[in-house]
């Protein structure tokens, strides 16, 4: 299967399995999961036909880590990302020092006045690393990057957690834990030492 199937596919059920499931007929479980079975047929009698194979190489290939089955191998669920009401019964666990967001340039100043809020989504989501951020601040256009202090956070008890497919999610990011960084070198640049409270973004002035 190529690429651009494989896309496809990973769009199809992302879209299917984390916001509307019931545009195919089909009712995820209170944790999220569905039958495969169910899945495949349903989206055979709504013209998007996907066989077995395929199914099981976009859960293994697809490069976000989008999907799990269950150890039956007959359910399957999106790991992170939905809008639906679900229990992926995730255990707090202590954060790195310092996590990432990556978002549009052009979100800047917004985020600077609210922090990071989960929106439609459960949870906020946040990287390890810097590169994965800016990779996913250039789906909004422009990247920008905000560094989070987590260790800060998880001092002050705000709780964490981490998915199946290695994204760091929490219910919000207050400003007063947020810097914006610089990532126009390679390895980006932070303004205040690591596991230090940064000091708050300055609000953007209005005439």
């Amino acid at each position: 299967m190529n690429n651009y199937r494989i896309e496809k596919i990973s769009k199809y059920l992302s879209w299917v399995l984390r916001h509307r499931p019931d545009k195919i007929g089909i009712k995820l479980d209170a944790n999220g999961w569905v039958a495969i079975e169910e899945l495949l047929k349903e989206s055979q009698n709504h013209n998007f036909p996907i066989t077995q194979i395929e199914l099981n190489e976009v859960v293994e290939k697809n490069d976000k880590k989008r999907f799990s089955l269950d150890s039956t191998k007959t359910l399957i669920r999106a790991n992170q990302g939905h809008s639906l009401t679900v229990d992926l019964q995730l255990e707090a666990i202590k954060p790195p020092d310092i996590l990432y967001h990556g978002t549009g340039n052009h979100l800047i100043d917004l985020i600077k006045q609210t922090g990071l809020q989960k929106m439609s989504r459960h949870h906020v989501h946040l990287s390890k690393d810097i590169n994965t951020a800016i990779n996913v601040g250039k789906r909004k256009g422009k990247p920008a990057v905000f560094a989070v202090d987590a260790s800060a956070m998880y001092k002050d008890d705000y709780k964490f957690y981490f998915s199946a497919n290695h994204v760091w999610l929490v219910d919000e990011v207050p400003s007063q834990y947020l810097e914006i960084i610089d990532i126009s070198r390679k390895e980006g640049t932070l303004n205040w030492e690591q596991g230090t409270h940064p000091s708050p973004l300055p609000l953007p002035t209005h005439p």
